[in-house]
């Protein structure tokens, strides 16, 4: 991309008045006196590639945009812009790229993103090499050597995205075992719900055959005995990380995990990123970012209702950034992951876990009337909620929890959100309808595990009907499109795709009924986005009066093949007008 940099001087004259023979100056005098610096305002006008507003329902184009300092002060001809611009301004040649208005991440994790980027990358392929156990081991003693420092500084060994579905077995202490007795080590399942620890991690958390089950929990048992075999689920693997793991962070290090997971954000065209369940360390983190003014992209924070509710009263809470960061609101859990077997069904797994009943349908975090007493907790502080719901009875509890909500507080453009909503029924569908229920799909599951939900999880039927966002659109309701990262690497590119193509790993297309268009993927990404936010006023579209925020692809989405989105380049990205990335 070419910039073709020009600046605007603004002259300026000095007027003294002398008087008497003390004040008078020689001419050698004059000429020594200090200039200000000229002010140079910071303007660019970007032009040639196809720019796409996404105001509207129907595609719109313009040739130039203008921004000065951080705001969209023009749309229109590349005539007028270089008319009334050229040398005024910078200038951006697209050079045949696509300009759209910069990715708003719908749900996902940039702080815990930060933990994946500095851990052992276990993913499976294509965004690693983690597709065996004994891949996994490899991985792990190569990171080991490597990262010294960080384990003498947590006193872990640390791996993220570990997936059974794609590996030869599941994993269990015995084989982390292999690697170390010495130091504890965690393995972090993709979906991050479920992790593996080696017998010197469950020794130091104490987690022994005598340890029962977490509410909300499970520690699962080697074969014919109580005795653990590694494997932790939902609460009873949050509670390794709260306890065992996070506390040996630094602030050091928290700070370079937050830098990271921003860079990354920003290299998949995000200017405006979550933190989908802040703990009170990841609040500490991006408060601590905001004041130091070391945040590069917009940062809003949803506190974890449960762990960090007080977090919720920061001084950054409400719809205002300072400093790029505020507080949006809580998150609830209210169940697990459908590809690790604890999302809360109404009905049983197609094929349940290892050691399960045939009835076995996932379970609950918490009652109904827990669920409601939260629920209600944002309802009458105003403070919008986002909860995670998976299965279908994890939906219907939150469900009932809001319309008790609405009848006692009232629901005046909350915008309260459903996260995931994956096995969503239509009926489901419907009550988002009635009770104002914002969901956030996540079409991403289609390619990552949609053969795996197929074969094992959901069974066809119900697996081509999850993430509905086809049919939600008909009936009246739009939505967002996340990638939950560091469940998946946070790609807009990926996520566009998965949500118009629904193409899984195999190349099966996981409920050709509910693809949606290019143009609507795209609106899930960026105009529908910031109304989730309550941001709509000031992001989402390329109008003037908007910030400048900005992704440029390599090609224009609405212009090829959907089977070729997922070969998109991000090429560069802008945040209030100003680069944060470049390939």
């Amino acid at each position: 991309m070419r910039h073709i940099s020009t600046i605007m001087l603004f002259l300026m004259t000095f007027l003294t008045s002398c008087k008497g023979e003390d004040t008078k100056k020689t001419s050698t005098e004059s000429t020594n006196t200090a200039v200000a610096e000229p002010y140079k305002l910071n303007q660019t006008v970007f032009f040639g590639g196809d720019i796409v507003t996404m105001a509207g329902e129907e595609p719109k184009y313009v040739e130039a945009v203008v921004q000065r300092e951080g705001q969209i002060i023009f749309t229109g001809s590349k005539a007028d812009a270089l008319a009334r611009f050229e040398g005024k301004a910078d200038l951006v040649d697209l050079e045949g790229g696509t300009m759209l208005p910069g990715f708003i991440d719908g749900h996902g994790h940039v702080f815990n993103v930060g933990l994946q980027a500095v851990s052992a990358n276990l993913l499976p392929a294509p965004d690693g090499d983690g597709n065996s156990v004994e891949a996994l081991q490899k991985i792990l003693k190569d990171w080991i050597a490597e990262n010294q420092e960080f384990i003498d500084t947590t006193g872990w060994i640390i791996g993220f995205g570990y997936d059974d579905s794609q590996l030869d077995r599941y994993p269990t202490k015995e084989d982390l075992d292999l690697i170390s007795t010495e130091v504890p080590i965690i393995i972090i399942h993709q979906s991050g719900h479920l992790s593996v620890v080696n017998s010197k991690g469950l020794e130091l958390v104490k987690y022994t055959a005598e340890t029962e089950d977490p509410k909300g929990g499970k520690i699962r048992r080697v074969d014919g005995s109580n005795e653990p075999n590694g494997v932790l689920e939902e609460v009873a693997h949050f509670m390794v990380l709260l306890t065992g793991v996070l506390p040996n962070i630094t602030p050091e290090l928290q700070d370079d995990m937050l830098v990271k997971g921003q860079e990354l954000y920003a290299s998949f065209g995000y200017t405006t990123a979550q933190e989908g369940r802040s703990t009170p360390d990841g609040s500490a983190t991006m408060e601590r970012a905001a004041e130091n003014n070391a945040l590069i992209l917009d940062v809003v924070s949803y506190v974890d209702i449960l762990s960090n509710r007080k977090g919720a009263n920061s001084k950054y809470q409400g719809q205002t950034y300072t400093n790029k960061y505020r507080v949006g609101g809580v998150k609830l859990n209210l169940d697990g992951s459908p590809q690790g077997k604890t999302a809360w069904l109404s009905h049983p797994y197609h094929i349940v876990p290892s050691g399960e009943s045939k009835d076995y349908h996932g379970y609950e975090s918490m009652s109904d009337e827990e669920a409601y007493k939260h629920v209600a907790d944002a309802y009458e502080n105003n403070l919008q909620i986002m909860a995670h719901c998976n299965g279908d009875s994890a939906i219907d509890q939150y469900i009932k929890a809001v319309k008790k909500a609405n009848t006692e507080f009232g629901n005046d453009d909350r915008r309260t959100i459903i996260i995931h909503a994956q096995t969503a029924r239509e009926d489901q569908l419907d009550s988002f309808v009635e009770e104002k229920i914002w969901p956030s799909f996540f079409p991403m599951h289609t390619f990552y595990w949609g053969d795996y939900h197929v074969n094992s999880v959901l069974g066809k039927e119900s697996a081509y009907k999850i993430s509905p966002t086809n049919t939600a659109l008909k009936k009246g309701l739009k939505f967002t499109s996340h990638h939950d990262a560091p469940v998946a690497l946070p790609s807009s590119i990926r996520v566009l795709s998965a949500t118009v193509t629904r193409k899984s790993r195999s190349g099966a297309i996981i409920g050709p009924d509910e693809r949606v268009t290019a143009y609507q993927g795209l609106k899930a990404l960026t105009d529908w986005a910031a109304y989730q936010h309550f941001e709509e006023a000031t992001k989402g579209t390329i109008e003037k009066g908007k910030v400048a925020d900005f992704v440029i692809l390599d090609k224009n989405p609405l212009k090829i093949d959907p089977l070729e989105l997922e070969n998109l380049n991000v090429i560069a990205t802008y945040k209030g007008g100003k680069a944060i990335y470049n390939k």
